[in-house]
């Protein structure tokens, strides 16, 4: 059976990991704002083959994330820069560095959101860019939109249910001493 392509998904969840969601293309931004640019960079930091770089590469030009500039004629050499809407993914790279850090990391984080004026540790959270509040599960839910489908709207009533119901008490096994 043939997977439908993620690209055109009635979800904006699937169509965003059509093209960001392999894990090459995120590393590859992860590089880009680390502020290298060029082929050469990203394999070095990446050690990914360059077969599977250009089309990661080509893949992110194509998907409006990265822009490709050509820097020198002979031989002709590119540079990979991102755009406004790769720059707009920061935030989702700063969430998975602490959702890492939280979750990954028994060795001790190796990477840390700091403020720069303080250098205190930040850690990030979503908030209400229209109310400056954090999104909570208590607070904030995902419903139907203008364009969803009678599928998505039925998959959100029925998880509105499902957050209704009461939670079942879950018995704890009992220890003999």
């Amino acid at each position: 059976m043939q997977k439908e392509p993620l690209d055109n998904a009635p979800c904006p969840i699937a169509r965003s990991l059509a093209r960001v969601g392999e894990p090459w293309s995120i590393l590859i931004l992860r590089e880009a704002f680390y502020g290298n640019s060029r082929f050469d960079e990203f394999q070095k930091q990446l050690g990914i083959a360059p077969n599977m770089l250009a089309r990661r590469l080509e893949t992110l030009v194509r998907e409006g994330l990265l822009a490709r500039r050509q820097y020198c004629e002979r031989p002709p050499r590119f540079e990979y820069l991102l755009t406004a809407r790769g720059r707009e993914f920061r935030p989702v790279m700063l969430a998975l560095l602490a959702w890492g850090n939280r979750h990954f990391s028994p060795e001790g984080e190796s990477l840390v959101l700091v403020d720069r004026q303080t250098g205190a540790t930040a850690i990030p959270i979503l908030v209400d860019a229209q109310t400056g509040h954090p999104i909570t599960d208590d607070g904030h839910m995902v419903v139907a939109g203008p364009a969803a489908s009678e599928g998505v709207r039925a998959k959100l009533e029925k998880a509105a249910r499902a957050r209704a119901a009461p939670i079942p008490d879950v018995p704890q096994p009992t220890v003999h001493l």
